[in-house]
Protein backbone atom coordinates (compact mmCIF):
# COMPACT_ATOMS: atom_id res chain seq x y z
CA UNK A 1 0.00 0.00 0.00
CA UNK A 2 1.56 2.92 -0.75
CA UNK A 3 1.50 6.45 1.14
CA UNK A 4 2.02 10.45 0.70
CA UNK A 5 5.28 11.59 0.35
CA UNK A 6 6.34 13.63 3.44
CA UNK A 7 8.84 16.06 5.14
CA UNK A 8 10.00 12.99 7.12
CA UNK A 9 11.33 11.81 4.11
CA UNK A 10 13.01 14.82 3.18
CA UNK A 11 14.86 14.34 6.52
CA UNK A 12 15.78 11.11 5.73
CA UNK A 13 17.28 12.16 2.46
CA UNK A 14 19.64 14.78 4.14
CA UNK A 15 20.80 11.85 6.56
CA UNK A 16 21.75 9.51 4.14
CA UNK A 17 23.46 12.24 2.20
CA UNK A 18 25.49 13.01 5.65
CA UNK A 19 26.89 9.30 4.80
CA UNK A 20 27.81 9.98 0.74
CA UNK A 21 29.50 12.71 2.31
CA UNK A 22 31.39 11.14 4.74
CA UNK A 23 32.44 8.03 2.64
CA UNK A 24 33.31 10.16 0.26
CA UNK A 25 36.13 12.42 2.74
CA UNK A 26 37.06 8.85 3.64
CA UNK A 27 37.99 7.48 0.21
CA UNK A 28 39.48 11.05 -0.67
CA UNK A 29 42.00 10.77 2.05
CA UNK A 30 42.76 7.26 1.96
CA UNK A 31 42.55 7.19 -1.82
CA UNK A 32 44.87 10.24 -1.88
CA UNK A 33 47.49 8.09 0.77
CA UNK A 34 47.01 5.12 -1.47
CA UNK A 35 47.42 6.89 -4.90
CA UNK A 36 50.59 9.31 -3.55
CA UNK A 37 52.59 5.90 -3.09
CA UNK A 38 51.10 4.72 -6.80
CA UNK A 39 52.67 8.33 -8.02
CA UNK A 40 55.93 7.18 -6.65
CA UNK A 41 55.98 3.90 -7.55
CA UNK A 42 54.88 4.96 -11.44
CA UNK A 43 57.87 7.26 -11.48
CA UNK A 44 60.39 5.31 -9.63
CA UNK A 45 63.76 3.82 -10.64
CA UNK A 46 62.41 0.46 -10.03
CA UNK A 47 61.52 -1.33 -13.33
CA UNK A 48 59.37 -4.25 -11.76
CA UNK A 49 57.65 -1.47 -9.14
CA UNK A 50 56.53 0.72 -12.73
CA UNK A 51 54.97 -1.87 -14.42
CA UNK A 52 53.23 -3.45 -11.23
CA UNK A 53 51.71 0.28 -10.87
CA UNK A 54 50.86 0.60 -14.48
CA UNK A 55 49.15 -3.32 -14.04
CA UNK A 56 47.19 -2.03 -11.12
CA UNK A 57 46.09 1.27 -12.82
CA UNK A 58 44.98 -0.21 -15.87
CA UNK A 59 43.06 -2.57 -14.13
CA UNK A 60 41.03 -0.09 -12.03
CA UNK A 61 40.51 2.11 -14.45
CA UNK A 62 40.13 -0.74 -17.32
CA UNK A 63 36.78 -2.14 -15.22
CA UNK A 64 33.80 -0.41 -14.02
CA UNK A 65 33.55 0.37 -10.44
CA UNK A 66 30.24 -1.07 -9.85
CA UNK A 67 32.27 -4.78 -10.71
CA UNK A 68 34.90 -4.12 -8.62
CA UNK A 69 32.19 -3.36 -5.69
CA UNK A 70 30.41 -6.66 -6.37
CA UNK A 71 33.79 -8.17 -6.67
CA UNK A 72 34.75 -7.00 -3.21
CA UNK A 73 31.53 -6.97 -1.88
CA UNK A 74 29.79 -10.84 -2.93
CA UNK A 75 33.10 -12.02 -4.76
CA UNK A 76 35.14 -12.10 -1.17
CA UNK A 77 32.58 -14.21 0.29
CA UNK A 78 33.78 -17.63 -1.64
CA UNK A 79 37.13 -17.32 -0.40
CA UNK A 80 36.04 -16.86 3.41
CA UNK A 81 36.22 -12.79 3.63
CA UNK A 82 32.82 -11.94 4.35
CA UNK A 83 32.81 -7.78 4.60
CA UNK A 84 29.84 -5.50 5.68
CA UNK A 85 28.34 -2.68 2.92
CA UNK A 86 30.43 0.10 4.55
CA UNK A 87 33.78 -1.87 4.82
CA UNK A 88 33.20 -3.09 1.21
CA UNK A 89 32.45 0.33 0.15
CA UNK A 90 35.35 2.05 1.62
CA UNK A 91 37.94 -0.15 0.06
CA UNK A 92 36.53 -0.24 -3.11
CA UNK A 93 36.46 3.81 -3.17
CA UNK A 94 39.90 3.68 -1.89
CA UNK A 95 41.23 1.62 -4.97
CA UNK A 96 38.75 3.55 -7.73
CA UNK A 97 40.17 7.12 -5.87
CA UNK A 98 44.38 5.67 -5.87
CA UNK A 99 44.23 4.48 -9.39
CA UNK A 100 42.98 7.80 -10.50
CA UNK A 101 44.52 10.18 -8.36
CA UNK A 102 48.06 8.12 -8.99
CA UNK A 103 47.48 8.50 -12.60
CA UNK A 104 47.35 12.55 -12.43
CA UNK A 105 49.72 12.74 -9.71
CA UNK A 106 52.60 10.70 -11.65
CA UNK A 107 51.90 13.47 -14.48
CA UNK A 108 52.11 16.36 -12.40
CA UNK A 109 55.88 14.83 -10.46
CA UNK A 110 56.52 13.99 -14.25
CA UNK A 111 55.75 17.75 -15.52
CA UNK A 112 58.18 19.41 -13.43
CA UNK A 113 60.85 21.15 -15.27
CA UNK A 114 64.05 19.06 -15.42
CA UNK A 115 65.77 22.10 -14.57
CA UNK A 116 64.24 21.73 -10.98
CA UNK A 117 65.26 18.19 -10.71
CA UNK A 118 69.04 19.71 -11.86
CA UNK A 119 68.62 22.18 -9.24
CA UNK A 120 67.48 19.63 -6.16
CA UNK A 121 71.08 17.39 -7.26
CA UNK A 122 73.46 20.29 -7.40
CA UNK A 123 72.49 21.53 -3.77
CA UNK A 124 73.03 17.85 -2.79
CA UNK A 125 69.76 16.72 -1.45
CA UNK A 126 69.22 12.87 -0.82
CA UNK A 127 66.17 10.97 -3.45
CA UNK A 128 63.83 12.20 -0.43
CA UNK A 129 64.74 15.31 0.29
CA UNK A 130 64.65 16.08 -2.94
CA UNK A 131 60.56 15.23 -3.65
CA UNK A 132 60.10 16.25 -0.03
CA UNK A 133 60.97 20.27 -0.48
CA UNK A 134 61.32 20.09 -4.11
CA UNK A 135 59.43 18.18 -6.55
CA UNK A 136 56.39 17.58 -4.46
CA UNK A 137 55.05 20.51 -3.96
CA UNK A 138 55.55 22.23 -6.67
CA UNK A 139 53.60 18.84 -8.26
CA UNK A 140 50.95 19.24 -5.53
CA UNK A 141 50.19 22.78 -6.62
CA UNK A 142 49.72 21.70 -9.88
CA UNK A 143 47.73 18.87 -9.78
CA UNK A 144 44.82 20.83 -7.24
CA UNK A 145 42.44 21.93 -9.72
CA UNK A 146 41.98 18.53 -11.66
CA UNK A 147 42.39 16.27 -7.60
CA UNK A 148 39.21 18.65 -6.53
CA UNK A 149 37.32 18.26 -9.36
CA UNK A 150 37.81 14.20 -9.46
CA UNK A 151 36.61 14.58 -6.22
CA UNK A 152 32.89 15.32 -7.68
CA UNK A 153 33.61 12.08 -9.40
CA UNK A 154 33.90 10.05 -6.08
CA UNK A 155 30.89 11.76 -4.89
CA UNK A 156 28.67 10.64 -8.16
CA UNK A 157 30.15 6.90 -7.89
CA UNK A 158 28.53 6.49 -4.29
CA UNK A 159 25.36 6.30 -5.84
CA UNK A 160 26.42 2.70 -6.78
CA UNK A 161 26.79 1.61 -3.33
CA UNK A 162 22.91 1.39 -2.84
CA UNK A 163 23.11 -2.10 -4.83
CA UNK A 164 25.03 -3.26 -1.77
CA UNK A 165 22.50 -1.91 0.50
CA UNK A 166 24.58 0.46 1.81
CA UNK A 167 22.80 3.46 3.12
CA UNK A 168 23.16 6.89 0.91
CA UNK A 169 21.01 8.59 -1.05
CA UNK A 170 20.19 6.79 -3.48
CA UNK A 171 19.85 3.51 -0.89
CA UNK A 172 17.07 5.56 0.75
CA UNK A 173 15.48 7.45 -1.84
CA UNK A 174 14.65 3.66 -3.65
CA UNK A 175 13.33 2.77 0.09
CA UNK A 176 11.09 5.77 -0.12
CA UNK A 177 10.26 5.74 -3.80
CA UNK A 178 8.86 1.50 -2.91
CA UNK A 179 6.25 2.69 -0.34
CA UNK A 180 5.40 6.34 -2.38
CA UNK A 181 6.25 5.61 -5.65
CA UNK A 182 6.33 9.31 -6.53
CA UNK A 183 9.81 8.65 -8.75
CA UNK A 184 9.55 12.63 -10.18
CA UNK A 185 9.82 14.02 -6.54
CA UNK A 186 12.28 11.50 -4.85
CA UNK A 187 14.58 10.99 -7.39
CA UNK A 188 14.21 15.06 -8.13
CA UNK A 189 15.37 15.95 -4.52
CA UNK A 190 18.36 13.49 -4.92
CA UNK A 191 19.37 15.29 -7.99
CA UNK A 192 19.28 18.50 -6.26
CA UNK A 193 21.54 16.67 -3.44
CA UNK A 194 24.11 15.75 -5.15
CA UNK A 195 24.11 19.01 -7.35
CA UNK A 196 24.01 21.16 -3.85
CA UNK A 197 27.32 18.76 -3.11
CA UNK A 198 29.35 18.62 -6.30
CA UNK A 199 28.65 22.29 -7.08
CA UNK A 200 31.08 23.51 -4.94
CA UNK A 201 33.84 21.24 -5.53
CA UNK A 202 33.58 22.30 -9.67
CA UNK A 203 32.99 25.42 -8.57
CA UNK A 204 36.14 25.61 -6.51
CA UNK A 205 38.29 23.60 -8.88
CA UNK A 206 37.31 26.44 -11.67
CA UNK A 207 38.85 28.94 -9.09
CA UNK A 208 42.18 26.65 -8.11
CA UNK A 209 42.74 26.45 -12.36
CA UNK A 210 42.46 30.32 -12.98
CA UNK A 211 44.59 31.14 -10.12
CA UNK A 212 46.98 28.56 -11.08
CA UNK A 213 47.06 30.02 -14.51
CA UNK A 214 46.77 33.33 -14.21
CA UNK A 215 43.30 33.68 -15.52
CA UNK A 216 41.31 36.29 -14.10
Amino acid sequence: MFREFAWLDVISLLRAAQWTILLSLFAFVAGGLVGLAVALARVSRIAALRYAMIGYINLIQGTPFLIQLLVIYFGLTFVGIRLDAWSSAAIALTLYTSAFLGEIWRGCIQGVPATQWEAAEVLGLSHFQKYLYVILPQALLVSLPATVGFLVQIVKATSLLSVIGFAEIMRIAQTINNVTFQPFIVYGICAVLYFLICLPLSRFSVYLERRLHGVA
